[in-house]
This record gives structure tokens, C-alpha cells and sequence, in this order.
């Protein structure tokens, strides 16, 4: 059964599609929570300090008291919002009781987001934004991918009926989705290919708690670049550099 302690969390984050998973759930949720920006461009997500808390050295990344008063730490977008909705979610609001239909259902769509929609779209990111070399089939491969599992969640909402992926409510499925489906344009998809889930999108926006959450830990600005292209293409040139020095710092490895 959820537990009744009090939050002693600390969220650490940058703006990205995955870490805003998390602000928005603390957002709906209404928990309060300590937050620690990283900054990507300096590799502050690979200092010792943070690699305590991931090894991976990713965002986002949690920490908080456990049930045996000592620190826990979480990593994995997914497993961060299992976590809260596990330990703070009583009342259900972005969730469903365990062992119910629609729990499994939910777990379904996060699972298919983490291992389906972020890696792909990711991708799809690199190859058409960040990457040295326009290289075509890398390209296509990861924009066609990306494409094909939006027409997986646009032919499940027309089928369903439903305003949100699991059902009448917004969840942890929903959640995990909004911020890669809100960066479509970005990966080189057109939402308005997929009506259902460009008016799901819509619906995910006009929530106060994905409106705060979103701009956690600075303004969330992927909807309204994917529409500017010189803005865009400055964006995607500064990004690049430090992605690009981040891969050749993994590779002295």
C-alpha cells in the first residue's frame, strides 16, 4: 500500500523531453520537492557527485527518504514515476490501483514510451539536428521510425474513444508521452498527420499541472522552436557542440 511520509525529494533535472516527465508528475500530484538544475552543456550530469546518484549519468534522477529514514535514490524516467505514484498516489490522480486492468494497461503505454518513442524520436533528434554529417538513412530510419509509433498511439486513441491514453484519466502513460510528442516537430514528424494525438497533446497542455511542470527547471520552449527554423537551427548548432563533446569524452574511455 502507498505510504502516508512526508516527500523529502530532490529532483535533479534539466529542461529535455525526459526530464520534464518528472516535474510535471510532482506537479499533478501536488508534491513539494528541491530542485537541482544540471547543466548538460557543462557534463555536470557525469561529476562523481551525480554519478552517486546515477551511474548512467542521465537526468532526470530523484532522491528521497525511505520508510527506513535513510536516502533512496532513483533513476529512469519510468522508474521514477513508478515510484511516485507508488509511495504518494493514495487518491489515484495519476494512477491506478495496483492489480486492476488499468494499471497494466498504464504500464503497458510507459513501458512502450521507454523503450519505443524516447529511444527512436532520440534518434531521430541526433541524426537530424546534432549529428556532424547529414547521413540520409540514419535520417529516415529514426524520423520513419518515430512516425510509425505515433501511428501506434494515434490508431490506440481512435479505437478507444478516450480523452487519455488509459481510459478518462491523465497518467503516468500520458506523462511519460507529452514531452516527446510535444518535440515532434523537432525529430522531423508533423503532428497534424496524426489528429487524435495532436488533440491529445492539446488536452495534455491545457492541464495546470503540465503547464507548471513544464517549465521546470526553465521555460519549455520545443513547441514554438519546432516552428521557427532559424531559431531552430541556432538551437540544434549550439546543442550539437556539446553533444558532440560529450561522445568524444566517452570515447577516451
Amino acid at each position: 500500500m502507498a505510504s502516508k511520509k512526508t516527500p523529502s525529494i530532490t529532483l535533479y533535472t534539466a529542461q529535455t523531453p525526459n526530464g520534464i516527465k518528472i516535474s510535471i508528475a510532482l506537479a499533478e500530484l501536488g508534491l513539494p520537492y528541491e530542485l537541482k538544475a544540471l547543466s548538460l552543456s557543462k557534463n555536470e550530469q557525469k561529476e562523481p557527485w551525480f554519478l552517486a546518484i546515477n551511474p548512467n549519468g542521465r537526468i532526470p534522477a530523484l532522491t528521497d527518504t525511505f520508510h527506513d529514514g535513510k536516502s533512496i535514490r532513483l533513476f529512469e524516467s519510468g522508474s521514477i514515476l513508478q515510484y511516485l505514484v507508488d509511495e504518494y498516489d493514495t487518491e489515484h490522480k495519476i494512477s491506478y490501483p495496483k492489480g486492476s486492468r488499468e494499471y497494466y494497461e498504464t504500464n503497458n503505454w510507459l513501458f512502450f514510451q521507454n523503450a519505443g518513442v524516447g529511444p527512436m524520436q532520440g534518434q531521430a533528434n541526433h541524426f537530424a539536428r546534432y549529428a556532424p554529417e547529414r547521413i540520409e538513412y540514419g535520417v529516415k530510419r529514426y524520423v520513419n521510425e518515430t512516425r510509425r509509433l505515433y501511428g501506434v498511439l494515434e490508431e490506440h486513441l481512435k479505437i478507444t474513444k478516450s480523452p487519455y491514453l488509459v481510459g478518462d484519466k491523465c497518467t503516468i502513460a500520458d506523462i511519460t508521452h507529452w514531452g516527446w510528442v510535444a518535440s515532434a516537430g523537432w525529430a522531423g514528424v508533423e503532428i497534424g498527420e496524426f489528429p487524435h494525438l495532436k488533440a491529445w497533446e492539446e488536452r495534455m497542455l491545457a492541464r495546470p499541472g503540465v503547464e507548471e511542470g513544464r517549465h521546470v527547471p526553465s521555460p519549455h520552449k520545443m513547441r514554438e522552436l519546432s516552428k521557427d527554423k532559424q531559431a531552430a537551427d541556432q538551437e540544434a548548432k549550439e546543442t550539437s557542440k556539446w553533444i558532440l563533446d560529450g561522445q568524444k569524452g566517452d570515447e577516451k574511455k
